[in-house]
């Protein structure tokens, strides 16, 4: 059916998770809702879409690997450049590796295939070349599952839990 957001006794995001588990928590009296969609479950039981433990959960640090598909998402499937969308997207290094760029969340970018060529092995100003805005070390990833929920339309109310979006 649909998709709840988990939210730490202090109201943080702490993950996604099917309706099934989310009801489990709350009838085991260990989470509360907090949102629904208006859908029920039985007559008196309305379906949740968030939930919020009630005991505080420590949560450790994760650093989030610096992949081609972590780079994608941050960067929303999109060419920093020019903006365009589609198949063809590569990985571009705003101070090439020739010159002693390195493989860093700060230091790549998705590019298409025209502006990368463009580019070369030049920097984006010597290219001629604009970029938005500085490319730096995402959050966490359940950032951009929790985002790309929120941006299609299927879970509005998740907007005030997620910082960002």
């Amino acid at each position: 059916m649909s998709k709840v957001l988990v939210l730490n006794a202090s109201y943080e995001p702490l993950n996604i998770t099917g309706w099934r588990r989310a009801v489990i928590l709350m009838l085991k009296g260990k989470a509360e809702q907090v949102e629904h969609n208006g859908k029920f479950l039985s007559r008196d039981f309305p379906l949740p879409t968030v939930i919020r433990l009630r005991h505080y959960v420590t949560v450790p640090y994760r650093e989030i690997p610096l992949t081609r598909r972590n780079i994608l998402n941050r960067d929303l499937h999109s060419c920093q450049y020019c903006g365009c969308k589609g198949d063809g997207l590569t990985l571009d290094h705003i101070i090439p590796r020739s010159r002693g760029g390195t493989n860093s969340w700060e230091n790549l970018v998705t590019a298409c295939m025209r502006c990368n060529v463009k580019k070369g092995n030049r920097t984006p100003k010597e290219a001629n070349l604009y970029l938005p805005s500085q490319p730096r070390r995402p959050h966490s990833s359940l950032h951009y599952e929790a985002a790309s929920h929120v941006n299609n339309g299927s879970h509005a109310e998740w907007r005030k839990y997620i910082i960002g979006i």
